[in-house]
This record gives C-alpha cells, structure tokens and sequence, in this order.
C-alpha cells in the first residue's frame, strides 16, 4: 500500500504516503502562507501484486489515478517505509521510482523519492537517479546500522547524498524509532543550510512535540518545509506549525484527513478536533490488534480494490481477523458504506 502526504511545499515499495500543505521533499514550494488541503498527495513506496513478493507494476497507474481521484492526495512520498524500500534491491528502487514519476507526469504535483541507503554510494547512485527521472525532491533517513552518533557526522553523510542531486531539494526523514539514530532534529537544523544549500526541510515522524516544536520555532525565517509523520497527531503538529504531513493511513483516510485541515483552514478547531478523534478511534483500534506496513496494505487494498499484494519478508501478511475487523470498524465510523467496498484481493492470511 502507499502513504500520502500534504504539505504547502512539497509519497514505499507496495505503497504510498500523501501529503498536505506545503512539502519539503519533493518540492516546488509555495512562499507563501496559503495552505491547500485540497491538495493532499501520497507519496508513494511500491511492490504490489504477485504473492511470491514481486513487484507488481502494472498497478502503479491505477494507484495514481485512484489518490488523485478518490482521497484528493496529489504528492507522493517513494520508496519509504510504507513501501518498504529498504527491503528492495536497488535495481527495483529505481524501477519502481521511474514508474510513479512516469505514471503520475501531469496528474501528479510532487514526486519525492526516497534514497537512504546503508551505503552512501547507493544512496549517492539513487539520489542521481531521482534527479535524471525528473523526481521533484529527495528524502534521506540517517543510516542505522553503523550509526552517526553527533550531528555532525550525520550532516557530513547527508551532505555526501545531497550533492548527487544538487538541483533537487533535499529532505531529512527523521524516524528514530526505526533507525535507532536519537540526533534530535532541533539540533540537526541548527546551520544545515550552511552545509546543505539544497536543505529544504524534513519528514518529522516521531511523537517528541517537543523537538517538532523548536524545530518550528528556531527556524521561522527559514520557510523551511516541516511534514508532520504521525497521522494520529497530525492536529497537534499543525497548531505548532506543521507545514505539511506525510503519513500511510492518508492512502484511505485522506478524504477525512483533507476534512481536518479545512476545519483547522478555517479556524473551526472544535470541527478539526472531532475529525482528528474520529480518525483517532480507528487508528487506536487497529494498533490493538497489531499495525503496520502489513496491515496498512489490507486495508488499501480492502479499500481501493487495487491488490497490494503480500508485504516482503521478514514481514508477514495481515490475518483474515485483522481484516474482518478493521473493516467492521472503518464502518462504524462512516468512513466506508458497503458500496465504497471493491473487490480487490485482500491478500490476507487466514
């Protein structure tokens, strides 16, 4: 499945991530201080299909067309975690990247690839390979298995990435719960533009309010892009001046999440903060029972009908009861009637 992010300036290996707002990653921002919630992208991260963990190309098209036309997610975030680009070799990196720029030219607005590697020549050789496909950002997370421990080491790797791709805007993905990397990223933003000149902001998916807030404060006159990474909190981070948000659950929930954002548009924060609870009740439900990249590709694929197909190992596929019930409860939340329903593979275990 995919993930789909928003932002003002500006989506995995078999999924998306979308976006609102003003992006960092992939873009050609916006300077000035109009938020677009109609404009809510998924970046994209992408296998799909075949159940012996291939890719499954040909439904890249279909994913496209579906954001765009059902979830109103118009930027997409590639080859991250909800795609599971970390399990794919680089050749299927690049493929996959080629397609969701190709597929997406003149439907979508921002195409950001993701090109962390462990090694910064692979990182280095998809950074150049974004830039050649007409990719409109990057996006890097700190390499985790011989960590930088200070944020300089971590600048002067990211630096190294960077420079690959010096005409693209270069994004920081901050995720330390996976990468076990604890630089916090008020301290990484400290002078990076000085180092990095193409620094245009960072996917911050952590739920440390705190570092996300004087990422915000000691930055205001950078217009620097701050995509939010955790859809549960999304409000939270928007009333601290969250730019955008790129996020997995967007993929079948971005016409509820673009519902949020006019409220908060429009200053009705007691409507946004009933969309945001509403959204909440879902994800605490499924978090229960065991999320994540597994899980989020039975539910596009519930959702959408578009067959995700199984996730690559050493993830296994979601139960036939995680399914039955995160559909049960999408729809006693309204977010699905059982007309919305497709009959799309499910692809799930029993």
């Amino acid at each position: 499945s995919a993930a789909a992010f928003a932002a003002r300036r500006s989506g995995g290996a078999d999924g998306a991530e979308a976006w609102w707002g003003a992006w960092p990653a992939t873009a050609r921002a916006r300077t000035d201080e109009r938020r677009r919630p109609d404009d809510l992208g998924v970046p994209v991260e992408g296998r799909w299909g075949l159940t012996c963990g291939e890719i499954n190309f040909s439904v890249i098209g279909q994913y496209v067309d579906y954001l765009v036309k059902e979830q109103g997610v118009k930027n997409i975030f590639v080859n991250g975690t909800t795609g599971e680009g970390l399990s794919l070799s680089i050749s299927e990196r690049r493929q996959v990247a080629e397609e969701w720029v190709t597929k997406g030219k003149d439907k979508l607005d921002q195409v950001v690839i993701h090109v962390g590697a462990l090694s910064l020549k692979e990182s280095q050789e998809l950074a150049q390979h974004a830039a050649e496909i007409g990719a409109d950002g990057i996006a890097v997370i700190a390499p985790f298995f011989l960590k930088p421990w200070t944020k300089d080491i971590l600048i002067n790797f990211l630096k190294e990435v960077a420079a690959a791709a010096p005409a693209l805007p270069f994004y920081y993905y901050h995720i330390p719960a996976l990468t076990g990397v604890k630089i916090r990223a008020e301290e990484l933003l400290d002078g990076i533009q000085d180092k990095i000149p193409t620094f245009q902001g960072l996917k911050f998916s952590d739920t440390d309010l705190l570092d996300f807030g004087q990422c915000v404060d000691q930055n205001r006159q950078q217009q620097f892009a701050f995509l939010f990474g955790v859809d549960e909190q999304l409000l939270s981070a928007l009333v601290m001046g969250a730019t955008g948000a790129v996020g997995s659950t967007y993929n079948y929930l971005g016409k509820k999440t673009n519902q949020m954002l006019e409220a908060f548009e429009r200053k009705d924060l007691s409507l946004a903060l009933n969309y945001q609870f509403c959204i909440q009740r879902f994800i605490n439900f499924v978090v229960k029972l065991g999320f994540g990249v597994s899980q989020t590709k039975a539910i596009m694929t519930l959702v959408s009908g578009i067959p995700m197909g199984p996730p690559r190992l050493p993830l296994q596929k979601a139960s036939r009861e995680f399914t039955d019930s995160a559909e049960a409860k999408l729809k006693s939340l309204d977010f699905l009637s059982f007309t919305d329903l497709k009959d799309g593979s499910l692809e799930a275990s029993s």
